[in-house]
């Protein structure tokens, strides 16, 4: 493949995914990561690209789309309830607390939590608050705010001033894209501040999510991979994504 074609090809992939890796590209293409490079490089120059570290991302902007509740519940749904599996070994032990994020893979999380263990939980999330108020044996505590339709969770002022005072022994998190460069993030300004404020507020920090959130990057950080102990993720995860976290310090969980 000729150098212009690769570059139309990398426009494509820019286009369509916002963002393109050079060890992917090198190893899919049979070529150096420095012909790669030189290749982003060009489609920089030309105005079609933003280089970052390992890659690069569309010049016309970061993803801002989310997609709804129904959707989400929908997509990898099995490698959801593989994660929430693996991930209920980290659930407080009775007495304890835990602060519980907006998301389809913590709400299959909550359909793991013992009947019979009485701990405290706290929430933002409508859906997750929903469920957990049929658990005789958890005390609810809900984050009230502003409830944004596409998440069905509170967020604003209200709800990080209210977070702002909690501190709880372990907080379960979930993201909408992950990167060592860029940490997670999210599209939304408002549920990046939740997200941080949760983050913030619990001793020890799980993030839940499958391996397609991995490689993409949106608006808002809310967390660099320094901040969080422990990711469980499924085992379609790239090695070295996975390698990067470990250099964090962050243990890692195949489910």
């Amino acid at each position: 493949m000729y150098a212009p074609e690769r570059q139309q090809l990398l426009t494509e992939r820019l286009h369509l995914h916002g963002r393109v890796a050079v060890l992917d590209l090198a190893e899919e293409l049979g070529v150096s990561t420095e012909t790669i490079r030189r290749d982003l490089a060009v489609l920089e120059r030309d105005g079609l690209a933003q280089r970052v570290h390992g890659g690069a991302v569309s010049a016309r902007g970061l993803p801002v789309l989310e997609p709804g509740l129904a959707q989400r519940a929908a997509t990898n749904a099995d490698q959801k309830e593989r994660i929430a599996d693996a991930a209920a070994t980290f659930l407080p032990a009775a007495g304890g607390s835990m602060l519980l994020d907006a998301g389809t893979t913590i709400s299959h999380l909550v359909d793991r939590i013992p009947l019979d263990r009485p701990v405290t939980a706290v929430t933002h999330s409508v859906p997750v608050a929903g469920k957990l108020t049929a658990i005789a044996s958890v005390t609810l505590q809900l984050i009230g705010g502003r409830v944004r339709g596409v998440t069905a969770a509170a967020v604003g002022p209200a709800a990080t001033g209210a977070l702002a005072s909690i501190r709880a022994d372990v907080c379960f998190l979930g993201t909408n894209a992950a990167t060592p460069g860029h940490g997670l993030s999210t599209p939304d300004d408002e549920e990046a501040a939740v997200k941080a404020a949760l983050v913030r507020s619990g001793r020890r920090v799980v993030a839940l999510f499958d391996s397609s959130k991995f490689g993409h990057e949106h608006l808002h950080t809310f967390a660099s991979y320094a901040d969080l102990d422990v990711v469980v993720t499924d085992h379609g995860a790239d090695p070295a994504q996975l390698s990067a976290l470990r250099d964090h310090g962050v243990e890692v969980v195949l489910a």
